[in-house]
């Protein structure tokens, strides 16, 4: 979708100014949000593709001033909710509902290490013919959906090169919906800088997207 999280090749944000020395974490309650996270995904009530699109959905008001695990934490309430995993007066109380059955949790300290080793990996072993070759000229689709997507404005209708095929993956799109999987292969294609911002760009410089064939097109 677009919206205010899209900020690639968007001007006027000022220079990235990197911190010196920058912790993981610059508050306890951060970490506590990523681990939230990670705890939550264990129950698969929703998939990564269903965690990014409930962050995409945070009105741009509060998009542009909330850091960057605000970001997670609202979006994980969102996905909860969404998912009847809570109610609201639940996250508003942080205590459970008269009645409400515990859940026994699926991910315990003793099994963090196995769940962290095994992960949640988005290939899949099926057969899906590939639409295009490495070496093979494509354009990115001109497209604005209103839902979740991995194709940045950016580089939609834009020329680039097929430089490596990953293999099939979890199409993002429907997956973000609980519309299924779609699973598709996916291309590392290269496009030169001039071709996504201008003459004023050098010629030199190239950037790689990783994007599916559903995204693609013969140029």
């Amino acid at each position: 979708m677009n919206g205010v999280h899209d900020v690639g090749g968007m001007q006027d944000f000022g220079p990235i100014r990197p911190e010196p020395n920058e912790p993981v974490f610059h508050a306890t309650w951060e970490g506590r949000v990523m681990a939230m996270n990670m705890a939550v995904a264990a129950w698969r009530k929703f998939a990564t593709d269903n965690r990014r699109y409930a962050r995409e959905l945070i009105p741009p008001a509060q998009q542009l001033v909330m850091s960057y695990y605000e970001k997670w934490y609202a979006g994980l309430v969102a996905n909860m909710l969404d998912a009847k995993m809570v109610t609201r007066d639940e996250i508003e109380s942080g205590k459970p509902a008269p009645g409400t059955p515990r859940l026994t949790p699926p991910l315990s300290a003793a099994g963090v290490p196995a769940f962290w080793e095994k992960g949640a990996p988005k290939t899949r072993d099926v057969d899906a013919k590939a639409r295009f070759r490495v070496g093979q000229r494509v354009r990115t689709l001109n497209i604005n959906p209103p839902t979740h997507t991995r194709l940045p404005r950016y580089a939609r209708d834009k020329a680039g090169i097929v430089e490596r095929d990953h293999g099939v993956y979890v199409f993002p799109d429907t997956n973000a919906l609980s519309l299924g999987e779609k699973p598709q292969h996916l291309y590392s294609v290269r496009f030169g800088a001039r071709e996504l911002w201008g003459d004023a760009a050098s010629a030199r410089d190239s950037v790689f997207l990783d994007l599916w064939d559903d995204y693609l097109e013969p140029a």
